[in-house]
């Protein structure tokens, strides 16, 4: 039987690209989504991969849009905890509300979609979650402060959770991409992004389909000795 397979910011950039490779693995894929319900639209009539619209940041909201698609699909195997926003800004001028927006749609959302299938798969014995952490998350980036941070706490708690799930037979890894040729990345000025690609040994952004691969590595079911690591898919921008 297929196994169930949910992607948070799963319609758009990264989260497309991993939603469609999952299914295309043959996995039974839910995507969620927060508020472009035309571009949900479009997803699914191009892909045929139902989408959930629910703020991740929300915990009752999660808890709801989880119950909807284990009841339309089933449990939840996989987790991919892919959404995330940006607001920069230099501290000094950075408001509470950029801090607190990014701080609970990229790392709060974590706690949020983990706590409400990890006892499922506790349980069953079997669960793969998969973070979606991010370079600067290991680096730090100026103007980043909020999201550096939101980025860098992925890191700890993924490796925490799974020190604490790994007897039930659920991996709990992290993915750090580099910069990848992104909606969110080309809305970047080009002087910026020129300057950014320049820093890339590799030469070039990255591809989403290139983080869905390491994405479909991570959640294999043959790939259980794996947990507790992170990724670093970036050109070799930054290495340690």
């Amino acid at each position: 039987m297929a196994r169930v397979a949910v992607v948070t910011g799963g319609t758009r950039g990264i989260g497309e690209a991993v939603a469609v490779a999952l299914k295309n693995a043959g996995y039974k894929v839910a995507a969620n989504y927060a508020g472009n319900d035309q571009a949900a639209e479009e997803f699914t009539a191009r892909t045929g991969i139902p989408t959930y619209k629910f703020d991740v940041a929300d915990f009752d909201a999660c808890k709801k849009g989880i119950a909807a698609i284990e009841a339309d699909l089933g449990p939840v195997d996989v987790l991919i905890n892919n959404a995330g926003i940006t607001r920069d800004g230099v501290m000094h001028r950075m408001t509470y509300d950029q801090w607190e927006k990014v701080i609970h749609t990229n790392l709060s959302s974590c706690f949020n979609m983990c706590r409400n299938v990890i006892d499922g798969m506790r349980e069953r014995g079997f669960g793969r979650i998969v973070n979606i952490g991010s370079v600067n998350g290991q680096a730090g980036q100026y103007g980043q402060v909020n999201y550096a941070a939101a980025k860098s706490g992925i890191h700890g708690f993924t490796k925490a959770l799974a020190q604490e799930s790994a007897a039930k037979g659920i991996t709990v890894n992290a993915i750090a991409p580099g910069y990848i040729d992104t909606d969110m990345v080309r809305a970047v000025p080009p002087n910026v992004l020129e300057k950014i690609v320049a820093r890339i040994p590799v030469g070039r952004l990255g591809r989403a389909s290139e983080i869905a691969k390491a994405v479909l590595y991570l959640v294999d079911d043959d790939n259980g000795f794996m947990t507790g690591s992170t990724l670093s898919v970036n050109g070799g921008q930054h290495m340690y």
